[in-house]
């Protein structure tokens, strides 16, 4: 669902291409977070375990499945083929593999910097859950639905979080 009152600049760009480069932009952070997190455990004297690093990439992997969908319901409801569709949705992740390896490349640069760009990636993503996320989700008829849904994977990243690390 589209908000009724756009935010930011005008832009000439389509909505559904205005989301496609919302979510390639918001993946480069995610594929460098998960480049930066193994590059740590193999550094191997900064105490990152090899299970810290699998369940950030499981939970960047879970949740790209909605990004995805976020990419191709719309462009089939615009009458895009289901396959153009589904591409462009899988395509909208593969930024995130980039900029891993470019991460991993550069690790020597970011290491030392780690806490503080995680702390900022965290904060940043807090701001937008806080701002946008939540009061959307609250909203409309069943609204109980999307408080749920987000309390389950919230349970799912925390098990994670406690079973891998």
């Amino acid at each position: 669902m589209y908000a009724a009152k756009v935010e930011g600049r005008k832009s000439k760009l389509a909505r559904t291409a205005m989301m496609l480069l919302a979510v390639n932009l918001h993946n480069i952070p995610e594929g460098m977070a998960v480049g930066i997190v193994y590059a740590g455990f193999l550094n191997c004297n900064l105490g990152i375990s090899a299970g810290a690093a699998l369940a950030l990439s499981l939970g960047i992997a879970i949740q790209n499945f909605p990004e995805g969908a976020i990419i191709s319901m719309p462009l089939h409801a615009e009458g895009e083929s289901k396959m153009k569709a589904l591409f462009y949705g899988i395509l909208s992740g593969a930024v995130e593999p980039v900029a891993a390896f470019i991460m991993l490349g550069a690790s020597a640069f970011f290491i030392p910097i780690m806490p503080y760009l995680l702390s900022f990636a965290a904060g940043a993503m807090m701001y937008v859950v806080v701002e946008e996320l939540i009061p959307e989700m609250s909203e409309g008829e069943h609204s109980n639905i999307g408080v749920i849904l987000f309390a389950f994977g919230f349970t799912v990243m925390m098990a994670l979080d406690v079973a891998l690390s």
